[in-house]
């Protein structure tokens, strides 16, 4: 339950610093999610990143498109996927949306010492783990 709660306030508290930003908690996510790839994901990779279904994620690619934020490509050997390109204008947001959220990383970190952290992410991953082992059938 405190791990819930300690997510749901991160993200409210950076939600509430983007707000000027026009973008809301899921799209500015997708641009996040979008940002870290090291290729053009499909929209399928993009949505397990992100952790939705597809159907909303492709609510979400239209509005960043008609934003002018992302553009969907055809793939050459598969008609039916579409890869998703962030477009020139996201690449400030995303340095923004990044700025501000190590910002309120380093807030949120304060008084805690570098191992501390170090050890906390080691169990997070651990549970992680265990997790997506349980999901696998």
């Amino acid at each position: 339950m405190q791990l819930a709660q300690m997510s749901r306030s991160w993200r409210a508290e950076i939600d509430r610093r983007l707000n000027d930003l026009g973008l809301s908690q899921a799209r500015w996510l997708v641009l996040l999610h979008l940002g870290r790839f090291d290729h053009l994901p499909t929209q399928r990779e993009l949505a397990k990143s992100v952790g939705v279904e597809g159907p909303t994620l492709a609510r979400l690619l239209d509005s960043l498109e008609a934003q002018g934020l992302v553009e969907r490509l055809a793939v050459p050997e598969d008609r039916r996927a579409k890869q998703v390109a962030l477009c020139a204008k996201a690449k400030p947001l995303i340095e923004k949306i990044e700025a501000i959220s190590t910002q309120l990383r380093r807030e949120a970190f304060a008084g805690i010492e570098a191992e501390d952290l170090r050890r906390c992410q080691q169990v997070h991953e651990r549970i992680l783990g265990n997790l997506a082992r349980l999901e696998k059938p």
